[in-house]
């Protein structure tokens, strides 16, 4: 099985969009002026993370399927009052556990968890800019990374509610990109905010900044 996940990693490398991507991300990233594109004008007052922020991982999961590289998200279960992203849509990922060698380590292991994607068939391309999220006091460190095939996935029941695909070149679409108001879980509204349409769910937030970094590199056209 082993050799057989790298075969398949291999074959991965050589395909033009793979290599492509890999060889942009390298390249120094666009980071706050991406993310802006997607920001609420009130939603950062701090851009750098405190030395308490609590690090996470999460991944932007690419696969291809009927000619087109798919993005992988995951609907987040809202039963927990605490959290505060319960019921957003976000990229497979959580928090830095101390036995997670390297953020992309924690990254691979929440995919493995929440969808149930082996990490072993995940290569990884690279990293975007980090994110400080104030509200949750999370500093994000997203990663790029791809499988051969569309997966199989397993939803993790207490911490997903539902998996979601659609293709990345829909977000690179004007159409896809929705402003409105947002109502939050604690009952508050915030107005003229960016967010992405996803089958008919509101991508926004951390989530669509990172989102918004990920289409410059990916789609520069």
């Amino acid at each position: 099985m082993k050799q057989s996940a790298e075969r398949e990693k291999e074959r991965l490398r050589a395909h033009p969009f793979v290599q492509q991507l890999t060889a942009r991300l390298r390249r120094p990233l666009p980071g706050p002026r991406a993310h802006a594109r997607m920001t609420h004008p009130a939603r950062y007052r701090r851009r750098v993370a405190p030395p308490d922020a609590r690090q996470a991982g999460v991944l932007a999961l690419l696969f291809p399927q009927e000619g087109e590289w798919q993005l992988t998200f995951i609907e987040r279960q809202a039963h927990n009052p605490a959290d505060r992203h319960g019921g957003q849509i976000s990229f497979p990922g959580g928090s830095r556990e101390p036995g997670d060698a390297t953020l992309a380590h924690t990254a691979l292991r929440e995919t493995e968890e929440e969808v149930g994607v082996p990490a072993a068939d995940i290569l990884l391309l690279g990293a975007l800019t980090p994110l400080y999220i104030p509200v949750s006091n999370f500093d994000v460190h997203p990663f790029v990374g791809v499988v051969a095939a569309p997966p199989a996935f397993r939803p993790q029941e207490s911490e997903v509610r539902a998996v979601l695909t659609a293709p990345l070149a829909w977000f690179g679409r004007p159409e896809a990109v929705k402003r409105g108001t947002i109502r939050l879980r604690q009952g508050l509204e915030l107005h003229d905010v960016p967010w992405f349409d996803l089958h008919g769910k509101v991508l926004w937030g951390a989530t669509a900044m990172m989102l918004s970094e990920l289409l410059e590199v990916a789609l520069p056209a």
